[in-house]
C-alpha cells in the first residue's frame, strides 16, 4: 500500500462574475457557484493526495449572501483531516465589491473526495500537517462532524417515524393544496468530456448544477416566481458516471413550509447498453431548499401540496424530518454564548454533542490565555473576553492518560473530589459517549442552592499526539423542569483535556467559562466551590492517583 500526502492542500480561486454566470436578476446563479465550489475543492483534496480524487458527499450547504454581476467571488478550500483514503476539505466563498470593498461570506461547507489511483493500487493518505493554531482546530472538529455524517442516517429514520403525528394531514384536505404531480420535471443531460475530469468521471460539481437547474423548474411551479436557492441537503454520490453516459434527472416538491419548499432530485445512469435495457443505476440524490420573493423583495408565501401516492407521502414526511434537523443544526451552529440552553431532542442530539465537543476545542484554541498563579503541580490561566471569564487550570497527574479520562468522565465519582457537587445522577445515558447528569449544589449565603442539567460528551483521541475531551455544557430537558426549590443554572462551556505525557502520567487540563450573572459565584473557585481553585485541584490530583493505583 502506498502512502501519499500530508502537503495539506490549500487552494484559493478568484473568479469575476459575469453575465454569463448569472441569472435573470443578475445574481450569481447558484449551479455555477456550486461548480466552482467543487473544483476548488478537488483541486485542494488531490494537492494533498497527489492523485485524482472524486466528490464523495458535501455537507448541508447554506447561502447567506448572492454575489452579482461585476463582483468577486472568492473560493478557498482546505484539507482539514485525511481518514485513509477519505479527505474532508473546508470550503469558504466570499464575496466582494470591487468599488466598496465590502467583503461577505456567501456560504461555508464541507465536502468529502475520496483519493482514485489509476489501475488497481490502493492509497493510505499520510496525515495533514497542522501549521496554525486553526488548522488544529479543524483537524480536531473534523472528526466530530464525520460522526454527524455517519449518524445522519439513524436521526433521519428516528425522526420519520415521528413525522405521522398530528398537524401532518389537514393539507390534505385543503381544496388549494396542489397535486405533487404537477411539479414533476425530468431532464436528460448527456456526458461529453468538458464535463468530465482527466480520467472521464463525470465533475460532482456539474452534477450539482444540472440537479440545482431541474430543481429550479420543479419549485417554479409552485409560485408562479424564480426561486432562489437557499440551502441544499447533503448531495451524496453513490457511484460515478462517465464520459458517454446519459443522466436522467428526476425533480419533484416534496413538501412546502409557507415560505420555502423543498425538491427532491434523483440522479440515475445509463451506458449505451443500459439505456437500451433501462436498467438504471442511482448515482445521486439531494434535496433543495427555495424560497421566492415578489418585486418588492418580499418572500411569496407556497401553496400546501397534496401527495398522490404511497411514495409521495414517504417523501411529504421525509421532508419534514429533514427540516427537523435542518433547524437545529442551524440552531446549534449560530447559537449565541449568553443563550446556552438547548432542547435534548431527537432531532438535534447530534448538532448539541457537537457544538458540545466543538466550543471547548474552540475554548481551549483561544490566544491570550493569561498564567495568573502557579504552584508545583498547577498553574492556574484566566482569559477574558468581553464580560465572558474563562478559566484553565492545568494539572500535572502520575497516573496513565486513559485512566484519568475514565475518572473524569463519569461525573458520579465527581463528589469526591469536589465539593461544589451535593448530588449528581445520570438521568439518561444517551450513548456510550454521552450521559446527561443531574447536579445539585449547595447555597451560597442569602441564595438558594442551585442545580444544573449537564450533557458530557467524552471523546477519545484518533491518535497519540491528540487529547482525551470532556466536554459539558448545559442542557434543557422537558422532563427535568426547574424547581421552586432550587435556582437553575446554566454551564456555557466546561470540560476537561487530558494529554498523555508518558506511560504513567498526564496532563489535565480543566476549562471553565463563566459571564459576569453568575461570575460572582463561579469565577473565585473551580466550578464554584468554596475551596480555592488551588485546593480544588489539589484534591482532583489527590483523587485521580488514589484511584489510578487502585
Amino acid at each position: 500500500m502506498e502512502r501519499r500526502g500530508a502537503a495539506g492542500g490549500d487552494v484559493c480561486m478568484c473568479q469575476t462574475v459575469f453575465p454569463a454566470h448569472a441569472d435573470h436578476r443578475g445574481e450569481l446563479s447558484a449551479g455555477q457557484l456550486l461548480k466552482w465550489m467543487d473544483a476548488t475543492a478537488c483541486l485542494a483534496a488531490e494537492k494533498h493526495a497527489g492523485v485524482s480524487c472524486v466528490t464523495a458527499s458535501m455537507d448541508d450547504i447554506q447561502f447567506e449572501e448572492a454575489a452579482r454581476v461585476g463582483q468577486i467571488i472568492t473560493i478557498k478550500a482546505k484539507v482539514n483531516r485525511a481518514f485513509k483514503t477519505s479527505m474532508e476539505v473546508g470550503i469558504k466563498v466570499t464575496v466582494q465589491d470591487v468599488l466598496t470593498n465590502v467583503e461577505k461570506i456567501v456560504s461555508v461547507a464541507y465536502a468529502t473526495y475520496v483519493a482514485k489511483p489509476v489501475g488497481a493500487g490502493k492509497i493510505e493518505l499520510e496525515p495533514v500537517k497542522l501549521l496554525s493554531r486553526e488548522d488544529q482546530l479543524e483537524h480536531t472538529l473534523a472528526i466530530e462532524r464525520r460522526r454527524i455524517r455517519l449518524g445522519y442516517e439513524q436521526v433521519f429514520q428516528n425522526l420519520m417515524q415521528e413525522s405521522n403525528k398530528e398537524g401532518d394531514y389537514y393539507a390534505f384536505e385543503e381544496e388549494d393544496a396542489v397535486s405533487t404531480d404537477r411539479t414533476h420535471v425530468q431532464s436528460i443531460e448527456l456526458v461529453q468530456p468538458p464535463h468530465a475530469n482527466h480520467h472521464g468521471n463525470t465533475f460532482g460539481g456539474q452534477i450539482m448544477a444540472w440537479m440545482e437547474t431541474v430543481a429550479s423548474i420543479s419549485a417554479s411551479r409552485l409560485c408562479r416566481s424564480y426561486p432562489i436557492l437557499k440551502s441544499v441537503n447533503m448531495f451524496k454520490f453513490w457511484g460515478p458516471s462517465v464520459v458517454g453516459d446519459r443522466l436522467v434527472f428526476n425533480a419533484i416538491v416534496n413538501n412546502t413550509f409557507q415560505n420555502s419548499v423543498e425538491v427532491g432530485v434523483r440522479v440515475e445512469a445509463y451506458n449505451c447498453e443500459e439505456w437500451i435495457t433501462d436498467e438504471a443505476r442511482h448515482i445521486n440524490s439531494a434535496f433543495l431548499i427555495f424560497n421566492a420573493v415578489n418585486d418588492k423583495g418580499e418572500l411569496l408565501t407556497f401553496p400546501r401540496i397534496k401527495p398522490t401516492t404511497k411514495d409521495g407521502m414517504r417523501r411529504y414526511h421525509g421532508a419534514v424530518a429533514r427540516r427537523r434537523i435542518r433547524l437545529a443544526r442551524k440552531c446549534m451552529l449560530s447559537a449565541k454564548e449568553d443563550k446556552p440552553s438547548d432542547p435534548w431532542e431527537r432531532s438535534n442530539q447530534a448538532y448539541v454533542s457537537y457544538s458540545n465537543i466543538a466550543a471547548l476545542t474552540h475554548l481551549a484554541a483561544k490566544p491570550g490565555w493569561e498564567i495568573t498563579r502557579t504552584l508545583d503541580d498547577i498553574k492556574i490561566w484566566t482569559h477574558e473576553e468581553g464580560d465572558v471569564l474563562s478559566l484553565k487550570v492545568e494539572m500535572q497527574v502520575k497516573i496513565p492518560s486513559h485512566l484519568a479520562f475514565s475518572l473524569l468522565s463519569d461525573f458520579t465519582f465527581r463528589q469526591e473530589w469536589d465539593k461544589h457537587f451535593l448530588t449528581c445522577v445520570v438521568l439518561q445515558a444517551v450513548n456510550e459517549d454521552e450521559k446527561i447528569y443531574y447536579v445539585t449544589c449547595p447555597p451560597m449565603t442569602g441564595c438558594k442552592p442551585k442545580d444544573f442539567v449537564i450533557l458530557v460528551s467524552q471523546r477519545q483521541p484518533c491518535k497519540p499526539s491528540e487529547p482525551y475531551i470532556v466536554a459539558v455544557k448545559s442542557v434543557t430537558l422537558t422532563s427535568m423542569p426547574p424547581s421552586s426549590e432550587y435556582c437553575r443554572s446554566e454551564i456555557l462551556c466546561a470540560g476537561f483535556q487530558i494529554y498523555s505525557d508518558s506511560n504513567s502520567s498526564c496532563t489535565v487540563c480543566y476549562f471553565n467559562q463563566v459571564t459576569s450573572g453568575v461570575m460572582p459565584y463561579l469565577a473565585a473557585n473551580l466550578a464554584g466551590s468554596s475551596k480555592s481553585i488551588e485546593d480544588t485541584a489539589l484534591e482532583c490530583i489527590k483523587f485521580l492517583e488514589l484511584k489510578g493505583i487502585k
